[in-house]
């Protein structure tokens, strides 16, 4: 039995068809049902109904799959964990995140990671929406806000914390809020994602929460362009602290509000890393794992 054909039948039931699998293992559409004709041959029955509109398991097929679906992600499991005892972590390791964490955040570490684990193949999947780990075979993920549920493992990597900033050219010439309700009167910088662009939620030290609307003419989907906005002097601007904790050190921005928690949505939320589920964690997950945690407490 070929096994690397059974691999190929197991993507093609979970991805749906011939070209999404394809696509998946970088290879033509024509090597897939290949493979998928010669284990049939092998087989004695046919897996799939084709037609030129749709690709459907048979009954066959559907009974084959519930089998060996499981089987090979306990071969996979045994190999890696034997792998483990006797070499550094080698493979590719799939991490997804936004665009702006993975320029300002993963890139600088990056040399770091290379050196020290030079057989390592990283791809970096750098999205501003949530991909399917279990679609887009992702390995860790980096998310954003309170604990993510569902049939994942979730770890904490940091707190979040927010900052109303702007330059240093626009207090100069409108002066500082004195209080967060100022805000309600300033032309914001609004984060264009939904429950970020209507109001902003501030907490004294005496946890006292507030809530003030706010408003502006510029609204922006990408955290590095927020960034680089307010820098510009174009409003006030809501951002986590690994997009402007520099930019206050080295006076590019001012933090309005330093004696304020901030949020848009919830107080007490995080980055987390999250992966799929597994009786057993890979060593260049857990390996990641561990190096991220270092470097970014070593750096809070």
């Amino acid at each position: 039995m070929d096994f690397d054909s059974v691999r190929v039948f197991v993507e093609v039931m979970k991805h749906g068809s011939f070209a999404a699998a394809a696509r998946q293992r970088n290879m033509d559409p024509s090597s897939i049902s290949r493979s998928i004709s010669g284990l049939e041959s092998q087989l004695g029955f046919r897996l799939f109904q084709r037609t030129t509109r749709k690709l459907s398991p048979t009954e066959a097929g559907n009974e084959y799959y519930q089998r060996v679906q499981n089987l090979i992600g306990e071969f996979d499991r045994a190999s890696e964990a034997a792998l483990d005892l006797v070499s550094l972590p080698t493979g590719t390791l799939r991490v997804t995140a936004c665009t702006s964490f993975g320029q300002r955040v993963l890139a600088p570490i990056l040399p770091k990671l290379r050196s020290q684990y030079p057989n390592l193949t990283l791809d970096l999947v750098l999205m501003d929406h949530h991909v399917d780990l279990v679609e887009e075979n992702i390995d860790i993920a980096v998310r954003f806000g309170k604990r993510p549920e569902g049939d994942f493992v979730s770890s904490k990597l940091v707190p979040r914390r927010f900052h109303v900033c702007a330059s240093p050219a626009y207090v100069k010439k409108l002066g500082a809020p004195s209080h967060p309700s100022d805000l309600e009167n300033l032309d914001c910088l609004l984060f264009s994602m939904p429950g970020y662009r209507s109001s902003w939620k501030f907490r004294n030290q005496s946890n006292v929460d507030i809530k003030v609307p706010v408003s502006g003419h510029l609204l922006v989907s990408h955290g590095l362009t927020m960034t680089a906005c307010a820098i510009s002097g174009l409003g006030p601007a809501l951002l986590p602290d690994w997009l402007c904790r520099d930019e206050i050190n080295n006076g590019l921005l001012i933090d309005l509000f330093p004696d304020y928690q901030c949020t848009a949505t919830d107080f007490d939320t995080a980055a987390w890393l999250v992966y799929p589920s597994r009786a057993y964690l890979p060593s260049k997950v857990r390996i990641f794992v561990d190096f991220l945690k270092a470097e970014i407490e070593g750096h809070a």
